[in-house]
């Protein structure tokens, strides 16, 4: 059997993607090197889905990735692997264009090498920057507004413009918006060192008495509620698309939007957690972040058509299965 390649996977998005993969029989190597991911993972994964799969502890720019090809019937490319805070890449712009540019052009490169045909990339709606519109679809400018942004356009052009992945290949490149939630096992969730940069995280940590409140943004935006809108996609309706993305074959460069179509407040998603999991959420109103815009939320009718892939979870899945993970570990 043909091999998959999974970098990263042992991440948030990554890990889950690797259970599914899994469960379906494929063939799987892993390889993470834990700069932004714990070693537990690895049993965590293996208690859900009672099987094997080759692991190596490494980056995505390690020689021994040449080795990892030559051994190995691969072809299928799952790339998630790479630093993702906003907030770290606007302190450390080099330390990130070095680790998710850098690092994916050596990736790449490899590729071509051992000629991987079909590959799924992960991405972001952060590209898109402030929009000029929404929903925000496909076509909508890319025109990031902080260097981790501008890395996944800098990794989305080293594949458009190169004529191998453009005329050869099959490539997926998935724009991520706000994954959230857990696997309902509760063995695998979003677990971020330190501060979380995302807001169920937060949410979660003021939950479990680690921060004594949400601190809420600005709360006189042109919202029903005046706070910030965003789009939050279940995490087992993200991996969904990537199962429905690793079944499309056509060639080229094709780009897809994984969201809900549908945008939640600050103030939704506090009310429904404690709704759901019978828990009071502090929070106070702070000054607007230089950047926020008051709404974000995708167009997700071309997945939807040429994919078949369509969301299935709600806001309130997504409450109660974190919240699940939380307690259990």
């Amino acid at each position: 059997m043909k091999k998959i390649l999974v970098t990263g996977g042992f991440g948030f998005i990554g890990s889950h993607c690797l259970v599914e993969l899994l469960k379906l029989k494929k063939d799987i190597i892993c390889i993470d090197n834990f700069l932004n991911s714990s070693p537990k993972v690895h049993t965590q994964i293996k208690e859900i889905t009672k099987t094997p799969f080759l692991f190596k502890n490494i980056g995505i720019q390690s020689v021994e990735i040449n080795k990892i090809f030559q051994e190995n019937e691969i072809d299928t490319i799952i790339h998630f692997a790479g630093l993702k805070s906003v907030g770290e890449s606007v302190t450390y712009p080099g330390k990130y264009f070095y680790n998710n540019v850098i690092g994916s052009k050596y990736l790449f490169n490899i590729a071509k090498k051992f000629k991987v045909k079909n590959l799924i990339i992960s991405s972001s709606a952060t590209v898109y920057g402030n929009p000029l519109y929404l929903p925000l679809n496909e076509d909508h400018p890319i025109r990031a507004t902080n260097p981790y942004g501008q890395n996944k356009i800098d990794i989305e052009k080293l594949l458009i413009e190169d004529d191998f992945f453009q005329n050869e290949c099959s490539v997926k490149i998935l724009r991520y918006f706000n994954p959230a939630g857990a696997h309902p096992t509760g063995f695998l969730g979003e677990k971020p060192n330190g501060i979380p940069n995302n807001l169920m995280p937060y949410i979660l940590k003021v939950a479990m008495r680690e921060f004594p409140e949400v601190c809420v943004f600005g709360d006189n935006y042109p919202t029903p509620d005046g706070t910030g809108v965003r789009d939050y996609i279940h995490i087992m309706d993200l991996i969904d698309g990537h199962i429905s993305a690793l079944n499309y074959q056509k060639k080229g460069i094709s780009i897809f939007n994984l969201g809900t179509g549908h945008g939640y407040s600050v103030l939704e998603l506090i009310h429904s957690f404690q709704e759901v999991n019978k828990i009071k959420i502090p929070y106070r109103f702070v000054t607007r972040r230089q950047g926020d815009v008051a709404e974000v939320f995708a167009d997700p009718s071309k997945a939807e058509s040429v994919l078949n892939f369509k969301c299935k979870r709600s806001l309130e899945e997504m409450c109660a299965d974190i919240w699940h993970f939380a307690n259990k570990n």
